[in-house]
């Protein structure tokens, strides 16, 4: 049986909202199949129908690279469908209301509600009201132990579903690390249970996906709460449930060359380039950051499946910009030879390449020449994070202002103008001192760059983000800085750069104020009783709090008020506050591989440099003995890198 498109019903109102081309569909290399697809194959047997949802609007979800290689590796099984949908503009939900007109897919304009399963991608948790809209437009029950068989399976992942208590009460299921192979086995699960004849309805389908250990059901869990408001216990209520659930580490990238058919989008997006994942995971060890931790360990792409992977996509796409993306491009063992291969085969043509932040000490002008040989010399982005030396070393980033000072130096004398400098703000330990010492290192990185050049004309761009703690680092037992602190020191920095009088007009300063990272840092750190709170915002009107105009910092706290009145806690709990090596945290029960007591060692030492007693350095695990983080035998994986001692030849014709 056939599912109808609502296209017939949406279509007399697409010129009454904007960009209406973002809910056309039809861009290039999209995918639309029978909805009985799995009848027309030689494998035959019940069709598997996925919706995938990046909860951001089409701008942002598109590029999206996670749900595309999804979309892509779902759509080559022939007895699977898969479809995209994003979330849609006020107007558009609006006109979507009045009219009746179910979320839809943007490929077949199918209702998201008639397929299997639901599955969403967060990269961050802002996002979460965008999910709550999806699920009411397309007529599911947003809360989880409403569903019916009748209705889809909703499955979380990205890298938010490290902790996805914030949203147990929504979610059926979450899916923690790498996405490639665990949908395909999730599918397996839907269709095997499908051809049975769905004996159980969903709450059978579930167990099959949590017995198989690797993906989590909430509903299959306990969580009780002390007198102190911090958490008990979390046990599991099934026989069938692990009491830990692991994350997926996708080993042998170059067996996964994905996206081979990149998507091209009808209307402006966020970045519009083609990009390469040239390897995933990093173990630079930096404390602060969440997506290093949670991908290790490092799994390097060979030169030659970057280079065809590279040739292929411009072929299939013509797109004139490829980025070669990593947590830390330039720390791949063969980016010279990578950068030179590629500058090589595409000379004269219209392809350019690009990478994004470069390391301080991962930069040298023989790469960064061969990146701008055939586009437009753009800027430069550095990432110190840390504003004093002291600051740098108590997050384990280890680049000194000598490093950045010499770097900066190289790029200037080269023929560069610009450079972007990336700072945070709230890291532990702080100080107003150390966010002035920002100051001072842009006004050191404008005098070096005037004096290596001889011209007046350079700049400097500090762009300051505010620190949040994130579940899996050794911060996440870390007390977040509060807005009013975050916001009083950027004015002050702020005052600082504007008042000199010799270099303050070569300084740009961009930078959010506290707010919306307190928020953020209550659903990366939240338990269950948080889902409230997020409910309650989006029956208030929340959506796209990721857009600072849309955002809404006075409602998200009435909301907490509400939301948490009866339980003794309240939002700075959730914030603001340290927690102790002892506690219960809400992601206890779900397995990135890292040691608890390695995290917990790494944060002592952070404590030990921030207060002069240790001078402890965490370096770099691919070049010296293992650190015991846990992650290698934990999850029976290992650290891929090269050299392979290839080269990547030009191709006789671009």
């Amino acid at each position: 049986m056939s599912v109808e498109s609502v296209f017939s019903r949406l279509e007399p109102h697409l010129l009454t909202v904007s960009k209406p081309i973002q809910y056309v569909g039809g861009e290039l290399n999209s995918t639309v199949k029978e909805w009985d697809c799995a009848a027309g194959s030689d494998e035959g047997g019940p069709t598997v129908r996925w919706a995938l949802m990046y909860p951001d609007a089409y701008e942002v979800g598109l590029p999206n690279q996670g749900v595309q290689i999804l979309y892509e590796v779902l759509n080559e099984r022939p007895w699977i469908l898969a479809e995209r949908t994003y979330a849609v503009w006020p107007d558009m939900e609006k006109v979507m209301r009045a009219e009746g007109i179910p979320q839809f897919t943007v490929d077949a304009h199918r209702p998201v509600a008639a397929f299997d399963l639901f599955g969403l991608s967060f990269s961050t948790e802002l996002g979460y009201t965008n999910m709550l809209n999806a699920l009411d437009l397309a007529g599911i029950p947003i809360h989880a132990a409403d569903r019916t068989d009748e209705h889809p399976i909703v499955v979380a992942g990205g890298h938010a579903a490290f902790n996805p208590e914030p949203i147990a009460d929504f979610v059926d299921a979450a899916v923690l690390g790498d996405g490639e192979e665990i949908v395909l086995a999730i599918s397996e699960v839907v269709r095997e249970w499908k051809a049975e004849g769905c004996p159980g309805g969903r709450v059978e389908v579930l167990r099959r996906l949590a017995a198989s250990g690797g993906v989590y059901v909430p509903a299959f869990y306990d969580v009780t709460y002390g007198d102190d408001g911090a958490i008990a216990a979390v046990v599991p209520n099934h026989p069938d449930a692990p009491e830990r659930v692991r994350k997926h580490t996708l080993m042998d990238l170059d067996a996964w060359p994905y996206p081979a058919k990149p998507l091209v989008p009808l209307a402006e997006t966020v970045h519009e380039r083609f990009s390469v994942e040239i390897f995933r995971g990093c173990t630079r060890g930096c404390r602060f950051c969440q997506a290093g931790m949670i991908t290790r360990p490092v799994r390097e792409r060979s030169i030659e499946t970057i280079g065809n992977m590279v040739e292929n996509g411009v072929r299939k796409s013509g797109f004139e910009e490829v980025g070669l993306l990593s947590l830390s491009s330039a720390d791949h063992t063969e980016i010279g030879d990578v950068a030179k291969g590629l500058a090589d085969r595409y000379e004269g043509s219209n392809v350019s390449l690009s990478l994004p932040s470069t390391r301080v000490d991962a930069f040298n002008i023989t790469l960064a020449n061969e990146f701008s040989r055939n586009g437009r010399r753009s800027g430069l982005t550095f990432a110190p994070e840390g504003g004093s030396e002291r600051m740098r070393k108590v997050i384990n980033k280890m680049v000194t202002e000598e490093d950045l000072i010499r770097t900066v130096a190289t790029a200037y004398s080269h023929g560069w103008r610009q450079v972007k400098l990336y700072f945070m703000c709230g890291l532990p330990t702080e100080t107003d001192e150390d966010v002035l010492q920002i100051a001072e290192l842009a006004k050191k990185v404008i005098a070096k760059g005037r004096e290596v050049s001889g011209r007046n004309d350079i700049r400097c761009t500090v762009s300051i983000g505010g620190f949040v703690p994130k579940p899996h680092t050794p911060f996440q037992w870390a007390a977040q800085l509060d807005a009013e602190t975050t916001d009083s020191r950027l004015a002050l920095l702020r005052e600082t750069v504007r008042a000199d009088k010799r270099f303050g007009r070569a300084i740009g300063f961009r930078y959010h104020d506290g707010k919306p990272g307190i928020i953020e840092g209550l659903l990366s750190r939240g338990d269950r009783r948080v889902g409230r709170i997020i409910e309650a915002v989006w029956r208030d009107g929340g959506r796209f709090d990721g857009w600072s105009e849309h955002f809404s910092y006075d409602r998200w706290v009435a909301s907490a008020e509400s939301g948490l009145e009866g339980t003794g806690i309240a939002l700075d709990w959730y914030t603001t506050r340290e927690r102790e090596y002892d506690e219960i945290l809400p992601w206890d029960h779900l397995d990135s591989g890292l040691d608890k007591d390695w995290l917990w060692g790494d944060w002592e030492d952070a404590l030990a440099v921030a207060d002069g007693s240790a001078d402890i350095e965490v370096e770099d695990c691919r070049w010296t003995p293992c650190y015991d983080c846990g992650v290698c035998p934990e999850m029976g994986t290992e650290i891929q890198v090269g050299p392979t001692g290839k080269k990547l030849l030009p191709l006789s014709v671009v």
